[in-house]
């Protein structure tokens, strides 16, 4: 995809969630697209170490929950102001995430799994029992002040001003990645995840490329714990559950993470699923269940995997129609 193109995308997106936001009325939908955004940012940070690196991880709810509790003790110490709380969080989140990167990813296959799997519930052990900072099991409420970056937090939190600083949150690291994934830094990590011994035969340091996706994944996955904390004004042990990312995994399986799109349709076809499904089906679970299991089985690629080769395949025809 050209430079224009891809620019070009971006600002239909925008216009489309600024449409969305406009006529959509229903508060209750709004919120519901909010969260699956939210979600969809989350699916987006795994859905690019898988991409890159090539890696599964169970345990990235801890970047996605820690986000949310360092911005709110960091408030309720009044340490900072909410802006501030904000940048040193993700700051944190990405500085220990390529800390920890630099001893996990040098464990391939499963292994790998289960290690983000056991430092993630190391993290959520330990918010469950410090009570003193964390609220314990029962979580913590998280005051965000008056105003954040100039706009007061009455005016912030209406559904549709909220959806529209959540889709342009997604639509702005989605335009970032792909504009960074593009330079050279993208073809290394490709090459190192396709072949690392090769990598390393023709003078590619494998380590930090892998550490850095490690913490670029953690990092996207931190905003929209962010994102998540100015939504609902609380966070809860629950959020850094290994549960939490298994679901989001499941998103990232649905929609694919061949595209870096893919994991966020998987996170809004999800949502979607979920909320037309459990108002009819008790046990909407093991109807997703099957659904995920004919994506995967009938197209391993996703559901963005098979929208591209519907599209591949409507430009030949269209073509011949032509003629």
């Amino acid at each position: 995809m050209s430079l224009l193109r891809l620019f070009s995308t971006a600002l239909l997106a925008l216009a489309v969630g600024m449409a969305v936001m406009l006529l959509v009325k229903s508060n209750t939908l709004l919120s519901l697209f909010t969260q699956a955004l939210i979600y969809a940012l989350f699916a987006s940070g795994i859905g690019l170490l898988l991409r890159q690196n090539g890696m599964v991880s169970f345990g990235h709810a801890l970047y996605f929950g820690g986000a949310s509790y360092l911005v709110g003790i960091l408030l309720q110490l009044q340490w900072t102001s909410p802006e501030w709380a904000i940048g040193v969080a993700l700051l944190a989140i990405t500085v220990c995430a390529f800390l920890i990167g630099l001893v996990i990813v040098r464990v391939p296959g499963i292994a790998f799994g289960m290690l983000t799997l056991a430092i993630g519930q190391m993290f959520y052990l330990t918010a469950s029992r410090a009570r003193g900072l964390t609220g314990g099991a029962d979580g913590m409420n998280i005051d965000w002040g008056n105003a954040l970056w100039g706009v007061p937090i009455s005016a912030l939190l209406k559904p549709a001003m909220l959806f529209g600083v959540t889709w342009s949150t997604l639509v702005l690291v989605l335009l970032l990645l792909a504009l960074l994934l593009r330079t050279r830094f993208g073809a290394i990590t490709e090459a190192v995840r396709d072949n690392e011994e090769r990598a390393r035969f023709i003078g590619l340091t494998t380590l930090w490329p892998r550490a850095t996706v490690y913490a670029l994944s953690a990092l996207v996955t931190g905003v929209a714990g962010v994102l998540s904390a100015l939504n609902t004004g609380f966070v809860s042990p629950e959020s850094l559950h290994w549960s939490v990312s298994g679901v989001t995994l499941m998103m990232v399986v649905v929609g694919g993470f061949q595209t870096l799109w893919g994991p966020a349709l998987g996170a809004v076809v999800y949502f979607l699923f979920k909320d037309l499904l459990g108002e009819h089906a008790t046990h909407w679970m093991t109807i997703f269940g099957v659904a995920l299991i004919t994506v995967i089985v009938f197209s391993p690629s996703g559901l963005a995997g098979a929208l591209q080769r519907l599209g591949r395949g409507s430009v030949p025809r269209a073509r011949a129609a032509g003629h």
